[in-house]
């Protein structure tokens, strides 16, 4: 093809009209062609031959100027039909004001990829109208433009690409666990703009506008170079129904015993017919429910079943639900049979209360021993209790003091004396901790800590009626900053009924009470039982794990020969990623839910040491379809930057920014047709006039 004609490059400043395919405008070259022809038939002469001399009344005497006029008129015709067909092809648009005045503009495209986006409008999803959408935007943008691509997990790929190279960026985005709030957007926008080094910058934000993301007016600074086109994309009817979340009854998983299994669902919108629950086990469906909302948007089941072997469980649990999938199954990975060993040290006779709260599960061993006489290596415990003791030697101090320092959890439950320095002598090897007086008024306990790895490990949510244990009697607990006191459970006025210190690896909890009913409720309380599983599996590692992906809080882990040269890693099918790690105890606090986006399962281990199992769940938060009213929000983000357009039945945004315009195209065509007809009835006329 000739290349572009000079004139081509003085248009945009003479006209606001640009061209979406200018090297089109090289074909006005056979403009040159009915004009040579024109030429050629003005040195042709015809000669008339008349017989008779008679006829020559018959003829209709034509002047040498009309017929110079009609044949000028012809050729106008001819080459305004060729330029209009030219023009067509090249698909003229108006040029916006800021075009005009800024040059080109940065066109940025977000296409929101979070998981509400997996919801489907007939047999498509969201997310995929959006980036078909967003793929003839790019198509239909005028050559040289320049594009940045942005989505939730690639906030910062925000470097100008060519057409080609968008298109492969579109293609390639799919769903992700990540969401961003449009103040992130608008930033990353303004970043992309000065790194472009262009004056404006219009953003096109795909989304299906979720209220949790999408704030309820603008950000005036931020849109100072931002033109801000909002293109809804939403299903017309919001229905879901989502797996919340799921646990099991007891702390360890049980062989060959029944296992119950506690199921938190939701429904929003319509619900579908008969949806079912089903859970499995490695793969094979061990239980089944029937579900219904008619009563409550919200639902609670307990699933029994029973796992055969030994070992690391893959347990997930799903609902039938075709709209949003993204959260319709809840995973859960599961040690059977861990065997966390507890060494209780008692002063006299054993209690009852922590006899019958290991003793009810076969994933505890429990060793009963005198405190005056303990065992010589406490390294196979997960968990020593001090139990009733009312002196801790300084010998016991120091054992105490080198388990804590190995990682291991002690929790101390003191027995009652007029003597607190006997318990402090022992207390004061292990830190800064002394037990001062003893206070016989009958106190409620009235706080719980919600931050406490104890409460987190227990309640998904505090209820708001719990009802806390009371005490008969308490000792008053001082402790010093070397001590890192967190009270777990405390009085009115602030004096700590169980609080947890780590002035080494390990943890020590101590109680301001004994465990027996002459001194409160506690030992019969709904805390007392889970708070000792839980201190055990943080001695010896966690046994059930079900992780959030995104998730900021880290998972503990136990394994040996695990060393910051012997990092632990992330394997699954594909995949193998070192997550941030750091020691902790005895083991590490491992943050996978940071790196590890995918839902799926996950074996963690190091060279030479053990695997655990971790299971990842998406975030939640969007299983709720809760859209903005886009006419609300059209209201409410009223900015000369801001402006709303909406995707055609054909899958194209309706007409924005500086590729918008009238089809000029078309009227190329029809004045073309115009045209057409014009030679044609000059055509006729010529040839009634030569008749």
């Amino acid at each position: 093809m000739a290349a572009t004609p000079l004139w081509y490059l003085f248009v945009p400043y003479i006209c606001p009209v640009s061209f979406l395919y200018p090297l089109f405008l090289a074909a006005t070259l056979t403009l040159a062609i009915p004009v040579l022809i024109h030429l050629f038939n003005l040195r042709k002469y015809k000669t008339v031959l008349f017989p008779h001399t008679r006829f020559l009344r018959d003829i209709q005497l034509t002047s040498r100027r009309q017929s110079q006029i009609r044949y000028k008129a012809l050729l106008a015709a001819r080459l305004l039909f060729l330029l209009l067909v030219v023009l067509a092809f090249a698909q003229p648009f108006f040029k916006s004001a800021a075009l005009q005045a800024t040059g080109p503009r940065l066109q940025v495209i977000y296409i929101d990829n979070s998981s509400s986006m997996s919801a489907t409008r007939g047999p498509r999803r969201m997310i995929d109208i959006a980036k078909d959408a967003a793929i003839r935007q790019v198509r239909n943008a005028p050559p040289g433009s320049r594009f940045v691509i942005l989505t939730n997990d690639r906030p910062s790929g925000y470097h100008a690409l060519q057409a080609a190279s968008a298109f492969t960026a579109i293609q390639a985005v799919d769903i992700s666990t990540a969401t961003l709030p449009v103040g992130k957007i608008l930033s990353v926008t303004e970043v992309a703009r000065q790194t472009a080094q262009t004056a404006a910058a219009d953003l096109y934000y795909y989304s299906d506008f979720q209220q949790s993301a999408f704030p309820a007016a603008p950000d005036a600074a931020l849109l100072k170079h931002i033109t801000w086109y909002g293109i809804p994309v939403q299903a017309p009817e919001a229905a879901n129904i989502a797996v919340d979340t799921a646990q099991l009854m007891a702390p360890v998983l049980q062989a060959g015993k029944s296992n119950y299994l506690v199921v938190h669902t939701s429904s929003h919108g319509k619900t579908p017919d008969n949806p079912v629950l089903t859970l499995s086990v490695n793969g094979q469906v061990k239980s089944a429910a029937s579900l219904s909302y008619s009563a409550s948007p919200t639902r609670t089941d307990t699933l029994s079943f029973q796992v055969s072997g030994t070992g690391w469980q893959q347990i997930a649990v799903s609902v039938n639900d075709a709209t949003m999938r993204f959260d319709d199954t809840f995973r859960i990975a599961a040690r059977c049979a861990p065997n966390l060993s507890v060494l209780v040290l008692n002063e006299g006779q054993m209690n009852p209360w922590i006899q019958a709260a290991f003793r009810a599960y076969n994933g505890f061993r429990i060793n009963q021993a005198d405190a005056q006489t303990p065992p010589p290596d406490w390294k196979q415990y997960n968990l020593i209790i001090l139990n009733g003791v009312t002196a801790i030697s300084q010998e016991l101090g120091r054992k105490m003091a080198a388990a804590l320092a190995d990682g291991q959890t002690i929790c101390v439950f003191p027995g009652r004396t007029a003597s607190p320095q006997a318990l402090n002598d022992g207390l004061a090897q292990v830190g800064d901790i002394r037990l001062t007086s003893i206070d016989t008024a009958v106190q409620t306990a009235s706080q719980l800590q919600q931050g406490s790895q104890l409460v987190k490990d227990l309640f998904e949510k505090i209820p708001d009626n719990v009802q806390l244990p009371v005490a008969n009697w308490h000792y008053i607990i001082s402790a010093g900053l070397s001590a890192n006191q967190q009270s777990v459970l405390a009085f009115r006025n602030g004096d700590p009924m169980l609080a947890r210190y780590t002035p080494s690896r390990g943890a020590l909890y101590v109680c301001a009470t004994a465990a027996d009913l002459s001194a409160g409720n506690f030992p019969g309380s709904y805390f007392f039982t889970p708070f000792l599983y839980i201190m055990a599996m943080q001695g010896g590692g966690g046994s059930v794990y079900a992780v959030t992906a995104g998730a900021q809080e880290p998972a503990y882990i136990t394994l040996a020969n695990v060393t910051e040269r012997n990092m632990l890693h992330a394997y699954a099918p594909g995949i193998d990623v070192v997550p941030p790690q750091r020691p902790a105890g005895a083991g590490l606090q491992v943050f996978a839910g940071q790196v590890l986006k995918q839902p799926g399962y996950y074996a963690l281990s190091a060279t030479g040491a053990d695997s655990t199992w971790l299971a990842i769940n998406q975030d939640r938060a969007e299983s709720l379809p809760t859209y903005q009213n886009i006419a609300t929000l059209q209201q409410q983000w009223k900015n000369a930057n801001v402006r709303w357009k909406e995707i055609d039945a054909a899958g194209n945004i309706s007409a924005s920014g500086p590729t918008a315009s009238f089809p000029l195209w078309k009227v190329c065509v029809i004045l073309a047709l115009v045209m057409l007809g014009v030679e044609t009835w000059l055509l006729s006329r010529r040839k009634v006039a030569v008749a």
